[in-house]
C-alpha cells in the first residue's frame, strides 16, 4: 500500500493510481456534463435514468437537438475533467519532465481531445441514430476515451 503514496510504483500499482485519478476526473466530467445538460444546454429526456433517479425536471428536445447538445456539453465538461486529470497525473501518477511543461500540457490536451472526439462521436451517433439514452451513450464515451488515454499518456507524454 505504500506504493500508492509514492510516485515510483510498479506497473499494476501505477495503473491503479491512474484508474483512481481517472475516476476523480470522470466524476468531474459527469458533474459538468449533467449540470450543463440539465441547466444550460438541454440534452436530457424524461426517460433518462439520471433524470428519473434524481427526479429532475427537463426541457423536452428531440433526438437531433439532444444529440447536438450532448456533444457540446461533453466538450464543455472535457475542459474541466481534463484539467483535473492533468493535475492528478503529474502530482501522483506519472513523472513529469519528458517534455517541457508547455509541450507536455499541449500533448496531454491533444491526446485527450482525440479520445474525447472519438467518444463524442460515439455519444452523438448513439443518441442521434440509435435513440440511446444520454446516460448510456455518455458511459460508452467515457470507456472509449479511458482506454486510449492510459497508453498514450504512459508511453508518450510522461516518463512512465
Amino acid at each position: 500500500m505504500i506504493e500508492l503514496t509514492q510516485r515510483k510504483a510498479s506497473l499494476p500499482v501505477q495503473f491503479l493510481k491512474y484508474a483512481l485519478s481517472g475516476c476523480v476526473a470522470v466524476v468531474v466530467h459527469a458533474l459538468a456534463f449533467y449540470l450543463c445538460s440539465w441547466l444550460f444546454i438541454p440534452a436530457l429526456n424524461e426517460d433518462d435514468i439520471v433524470v428519473r433517479v434524481l427526479n429532475l425536471s427537463v426541457i423536452a428536445v428531440n433526438d437531433v437537438v439532444r444529440a447536438r447538445n450532448a456533444f457540446i456539453n461533453n466538450w464543455v465538461a472535457f475542459i474541466f475533467s481534463n484539467l483535473t486529470a492533468y493535475i492528478l497525473n503529474i502530482l501522483w501518477v506519472f513523472e513529469s519532465g519528458r517534455h517541457n511543461r508547455f509541450v507536455e500540457i499541449v500533448m496531454f490536451y491533444a491526446v485527450s481531445a482525440i479520445s474525447i472526439a472519438a467518444g463524442s462521436a460515439v455519444l452523438w451517433l448513439l443518441v442521434r441514430y440509435v435513440g440511446s439514452s444520454t446516460t448510456m451513450a455518455f458511459v460508452a464515451d467515457i470507456v472509449a476515451a479511458a482506454m486510449v488515454n492510459f497508453v498514450v499518456r504512459k508511453y508518450y507524454i510522461f516518463k512512465g
